[in-house]
């Protein structure tokens, strides 16, 4: 199968198209350990050769409805590589501070430096999803032409739109390889989770009453989710729409298309010089000298 292909977002579909259970030619989780554990250790080689090169930087994007599998993801797709060439950022309620400055402020932060893989569970997508659907949280931002008797037209979601699309191509011709992710979760399959976290002592702790309250905002998430596929997808900063029902169809499926990324940049191991070969047969010789 063609990871990217497959799963690269269709601007003549809307969300509603999306097959969230779709399972491709498995039917079980066991049908697709041995294709997850191939791609796991693919991944966990290409990972060495970027950090070892040095010259390319990834940074992946996972945004999605709760309990759509974030976190596992991270856990299971990333459990093989290297933590010294790999972080992990997650974005939560902007502080004080992160509010005192620019919308892109504390993800810019938070990039990786070129041989890393960076990975963004939440990013600054959220300022046009969270935000959208709760335009009271700008009032909190103190924008210069933003005040509380206002509202925020098209114009200003357009700027958003522009300063995201414009930031990704900046990365992209700095070397940085961006995948983004929509973990696509069915409103039924969010529901039994959210259940699961209730009904399991050990989940409890993952379960808060904003899980529930920002669900009954479901349908204006969905439109702005559509939205903003729509105005950021691009060549050089796709997007995937990743069927989440299944987790351990969606991890394989993140795990597929990371590989496919990873190989089109045709990472290889530096290449040594003569000097250094002769480098390496002196330090040979002083090393067994020593015994």
């Amino acid at each position: 199968m063609d990871y990217l292909k497959t799963f690269r977002y269709d601007p003549g579909k809307v969300l509603p198209d999306y097959d969230t259970g779709f399972t491709g030619n498995y039917s079980s989780k066991s049908d697709i350990t041995k294709d997850f554990e191939t791609g796991i250790k693919r991944l966990r080689e290409l990972q060495s050769m970027l950090y070892a090169q040095g010259k390319h930087g990834v940074l992946i994007i996972l945004q999605a409805m709760d309990a759509a599998g974030k976190d596992g993801v991270i856990k299971h797709v990333m459990a093989g590589v290297n933590p010294q060439g790999c972080q992990v950022k997650s974005f939560k309620a902007p502080s004080g501070e992160e509010l005192a400055h620019d919308f892109m402020w504390r993800c810019v932060k938070a990039l990786p430096q070129r041989g890393n893989i960076g990975i963004f569970n939440r990013s600054y997508y959220e300022e046009v999803l969270i935000v959208k659907v709760h335009p009271e949280i700008l009032k909190k931002q103190n924008l210069p032409y933003f005040d509380q008797h206002q509202k925020a037209g098209n114009d200003f979601w357009t700027d958003r739109y522009d300063d995201i699309n414009n930031f990704e191509k900046y990365l992209t011709n700095n070397g940085f390889r961006i995948i983004k992710f929509f973990l696509n979760v069915s409103r039924q399959e969010q529901k039994k989770r959210f259940l699961s976290r209730i009904d399991k002592s050990s989940k409890n702790w993952k379960f808060t009453m904003s899980d529930v309250n920002e669900r009954q905002h479901w349908d204006k998430y969905a439109a702005a989710y559509e939205q903003m596929l729509h105005q950021t997808d691009a060549d050089h900063a796709p997007w995937y729409v990743i069927p989440a029902d299944k987790k351990w169809y969606m991890r394989n499926a993140v795990c597929q298309v990371l590989v496919e990324h990873l190989e089109q940049l045709q990472l290889t191991y530096p290449e040594v010089g003569q000097a250094h070969l002769e480098a390496i047969g002196r330090a040979r010789l002083l090393l067994e000298d020593e015994g």
